[in-house]
């Protein structure tokens, strides 16, 4: 297993920050967030699997049950990356994520999936 460390420092957003920032801004940097999100899982993967525009059109069209999709499918995305690659991640990543937006909890879901990015950057 190669120790290079397959994100910039560009996709490295701190936890605490995107927490605090999501709950004063109601919720708009959250949007931001998710948006370096799929930036930063596109990258991983090596194609344009999320599509920002897509998941905001979509996301608000059916009330945010796209978006507790979307944060299923980008847990699973990132675990199958993770696992593939060597890499220690939870086989529940996925799961998890899909519960906590369900019960609303996605700024939860969402620092879950930026603590497994944060640690591939160097």
């Amino acid at each position: 297993m190669s120790e290079e460390q397959p994100l910039s420092g560009e996709h490295r957003i701190e936890i605490a920050a995107g927490i605090i920032f999501s709950v004063i801004t109601c919720g708009f940097y959250n949007i931001y967030w998710n948006y370096r999100q799929m930036a930063a899982v596109n990258q991983l993967l090596g194609r344009h699997e999320f599509d920002f525009v897509q998941w905001l059109i979509l996301a608000i069209i059916t009330c945010g049950l796209y978006h507790i999709y979307y944060e299923y499918k980008m847990g699973s995305e990132l675990q199958g990356w993770l696992s593939g690659h060597g890499r220690p991640v939870s086989p529940n990543l996925a799961l998890t994520g899909l519960l906590l937006s369900v019960f609303g909890l996605t700024v939860v879901a969402d620092a879950v999936y930026q603590h497994e990015l944060n640690k591939l950057i160097p």
